[in-house]
């Protein structure tokens, strides 16, 4: 059986009989993992493993894990500065600053793929306006070139470590005050204001080689009536026609208030999957996942088969145990410390 156009969270730190009898369905193809699913590395090792054995092939396993704010894993894991923290050392320090960020994306992957997670949703690569609460910090940068250049670490460091790259909130989420997990946020800029600013980040990486790309529950209505991620113009027209985009497009949570001008949880991921996504994410209402799962009807194209395969992580030979015992990688954690310590935004701990 291959797998779907769907991924969905799970209940608890182990699958219970509710999350294995969704994970079989013929729809599902993912599983995304938050804080609740975690207490320890060796339980992560052991969740994940238990996910794979339900199916051949294995469904892909994805975490948000970007450091900061958004860092689902934290005991036994190294703690990941905000992305900021590289774009403050940038001003004044280009150089450092892009070894630090392949430093902190090695780390990050070489510590997920122990534990058997494919990938983290990252890196951001939305411009910080100053706008944006939601944003804020997990931005690199004001700057859409450094932008570009820190997240071309940051990918380099993630491939180091066996890990697929995925860019969001395309086309930009940053000059929006709205958080489209509670409201549904308009971006009234025009096209060209977008794509010489908003845009440079996505262009360059998908140059650089990213691997998938997810759309932000945003509206610019100068572009079309629609949130990016349901639209044929930003995602066939732009993303894969005027960007090249070659890789595979999640969808963000559909369960957010962003998603739901689409209409009912059904709807959304037509639209969405018909826009031009390849999967589609339902997250926190299992309700609204078997409603889903009941009511989706949609054959997969070969195409989106041949990019989600390319979403699994590569082989990782080492437990996060010996992670922490090679002389190399601990000098990476050393680096990675101090990032912002002179700052006084992240203490030694």
């Amino acid at each position: 059986m291959g797998n779907g156009p769907v991924m969905l969270d799970v209940l608890g730190k182990t699958l219970t009989p509710e999350d294995e009898a969704r994970l079989r369905h013929p729809l599902v193809g993912g599983v995304i993992l938050f804080s609740r699913n975690y207490e320890s590395p060796s339980q992560l090792a052991e969740l994940t493993a238990s996910i794979r054995a339900l199916r051949t092939p294995p469904l892909l396993i994805s975490v948000d894990h970007e450091g900061g704010r958004v860092q689902r894993f934290r005991t036994g894991f190294t703690r990941i500065p905000p992305m900021r923290e590289l774009g403050k050392i940038y001003e004044h320090s280009p150089k450092k600053a892009k070894h630090l960020a392949q430093q902190v994306g090695y780390v990050m992957a070489s510590e997920l793929r122990a534990c058997g997670v494919d990938f983290s949703f990252t890196p951001v690569l939305d411009v910080d306006y100053g706008a944006s609460s939601v944003i804020g910090d997990r931005a690199f940068h004001t700057d859409p070139h450094t932008i570009a250049d820190l997240a071309h670490s940051l990918l380099m460091g993630l491939k180091q470590g066996g890990m697929p790259t995925v860019g969001k909130h395309f086309p930009g989420h940053g000059y929006v005050c709205a958080d489209s997990h509670l409201e549904i946020p308009v971006d009234e800029r025009s096209y060209t204001d977008i794509e010489l600013c908003d845009l440079i980040p996505f262009r360059q990486m998908v140059n650089f080689g990213l691997t998938a790309v997810m759309p932000a529950h945003v509206i610019y209505p100068k572009v079309d009536p629609r949130p990016a991620g349901f639209s044929k113009i930003w995602l066939k027209d732009i993303l894969r026609g005027e960007l090249g985009f070659e890789g595979c497009i999640f969808s963000d949570d559909l369960s957010m208030e962003g998603a739901t001008v689409a209409g009912g949880i059904v709807q959304r991921a037509e639209a969405s999957l018909n826009a031009g996504a390849d999967m589609v994410l339902v997250c926190n209402k299992p309700e609204s996942a078997d409603e889903l799962l009941a009511g989706l009807k949609w054959d997969m194209p070969a195409a989106s088969k041949l990019r989600l395969v390319q979403m699994h992580g590569k082989h990782h030979p080492k437990t996060l145990s010996q992670l922490h015992e090679d002389p190399e990688f601990i000098k990476d954690l050393q680096d990675i410390s101090k990032i912002g310590v002179s700052e006084g935004v992240l203490p030694l701990v």
